[in-house]
């Protein structure tokens, strides 16, 4: 991933370093348990842990000779060991070494995303709860609905998230699985109770059948949950830019002093942040779907996955990193304008009530066919003519027939949409009595 998008922990997790320090811990992880069931001599393995290092440099030049760089990599442990080097690898395969290691990375990489989670939905149930009656417009297919109020909209996003949460817990269990199982997975030179020991060492689950590879569903489901919670980022970035068009204007990415909108036009303060989030859920994506690919290999493994996995498994772990945690800052940031909302919420001259008034005159008795086509009726004239929606009903001889004016202006509470607010607060943040 290019530095721009790239957090301090994620680049050192998928630095080629890291990997080699990954692969190293399997392979001691290997001796350690061939040794405690007596395949070698456990003096070995104590000269092997005092003893192993790489150095990534050799193992590039060892690279351009043995065309392959696991075994690069152990011909370099093997050089600096000595002569208990020659039980390094014994009885395996190198996906024994490069699924089991990525199984810990992956692992580590996903307690890295549930982090930035939490504090993603600590800082959303902040604001969720600042602006708990800070009414404003909801909207439906972009057109004024009924009133909401801002805290209320934020609350989905929450329970969105804890939604996330969990699928990730789940997502890592099922690919927290190592495998020590040699060449096609059948344990021909290595006991099974090795592989058990290195699993319950490293903190994994031996794979109940590999062949030579752990099966490729498993990484596409964490990809598919990643390129979940990349949408609903770019679900909470999208409603931003929205709420943030200069004919709503109701919240505002913050804008610091001394920064450019625009290097043509002075006055535009653009919600970037946003946008970029936007921009990378496709990759996200796009990533998920080159990792679909590889859960199709020929027989017991070819090499179709590997190339994809390099690019499409650090890429997009590194962007959910970095993406959650932008969102955070965006939000720590997000500058809140109520009197806009009141404002846009004003705009239609109480249309957005409409609902309330049809329920009234349904229980005065009329049909719900009709109480609609009385209600639309008067509604037209608020959008037709201008005029204010409550004087068009007080002026209608069937309704005001109905609903004397103080059952009318009843309709038009705000408070009516608002009473159960407490109610979601309970639901999403199993929070009552609050003050």
């Amino acid at each position: 991933m290019i530095e721009r998008y790239t957090t301090p922990e994620m680049r050192h997790l998928w630095s080629e370093e890291n990997k080699y320090q990954t692969w190293m811990e399997v392979e001691i992880a290997v001796c350690e348990g061939l040794a405690h069931y007596g395949y070698i001599p456990a003096e070995a393995v104590e000269t092997i842990r005092a003893r192993a290092r790489f150095d990534p440099q050799r193992i590039t030049e060892l690279e351009r000779e043995t065309r392959h760089d696991v075994m690069a990599f152990v011909r370099n442990l093997a050089e600096n060991i000595g002569e208990a080097g020659r039980w390094v690898h014994y009885g395996i395969t190198s996906y024994d070494v490069v699924d089991t290691a990525l199984a810990l990375r992956l692992k580590r990489a996903i307690d890295l995303i549930l982090t930035e989670c939490d504090a993603l939905m600590s800082e959303i149930k902040r604001l969720a709860l600042e602006h708990l009656q800070t009414p404003m417009i909801g909207r439906t297919h972009g057109i004024h609905a009924e009133p909401i109020t801002f805290g209320f909209k934020l609350m989905g996003w929450y329970a969105e998230m804890a939604r996330h949460r969990e699928r990730l817990l789940r997502a890592q269990a099922e690919i927290a699985v190592g495998k020590v199982s040699g060449a096609v997975g059948i344990h021909a030179n290595v006991d099974p109770r090795v592989e058990e020991y290195v699993c319950a060492r490293l903190g994994l689950t031996p794979d109940p059948a590999s062949t030579q590879i752990v099966a490729r569903d498993r990484h596409a489901t964490l990809m598919a949950h990643l390129a979940v919670l990349a949408g609903s980022l770019e679900k909470f970035a999208t409603e931003i830019r929205n709420l943030q068009r200069t004919e709503i204007l109701e919240v505002q990415e913050a804008f610091a002093t001394g920064q450019t909108g625009s290097s043509a036009m002075p006055h535009k303060r653009n919600p970037w942040n946003c946008e970029t989030i936007s921009g990378l859920a496709r990759i996200v994506r796009g990533n998920t779907l080159a990792m679909l690919e590889t859960i199709c290999t020929w027989h017991e493994r070819d090499l179709t996955n590997s190339s994809v996995e390099r690019i499409a498994l650090p890429d997009t772990c590194t962007l959910i990193h970095w993406m959650t945690r932008k969102f955070t800052e965006i939000l720590r940031g997000l500058v809140v304008l109520p009197h806009n909302m009141q404002r846009n919420l004003d705009l239609l001259k109480g249309l957005p009530f409409s609902e309330h008034v049809m329920l009234a005159l349904v229980q005065k008795g009329l049909s719900r066919e009709h109480a609609y086509k009385l209600v639309q009726r008067n509604a037209s004239r608020v959008w037709d003519e201008g005029v204010d929606f409550l004087e068009a009903l007080r002026h209608d001889p069937e309704v005001s027939a109905l609903l004397s004016e103080q059952e009318l202006r009843q309709c038009f509470d705000l408070q009516h949409h608002l009473r159960y607010l407490e109610e979601t607060v309970r639901r999403v943040f199993g929070e009552t009595n609050r003050k």
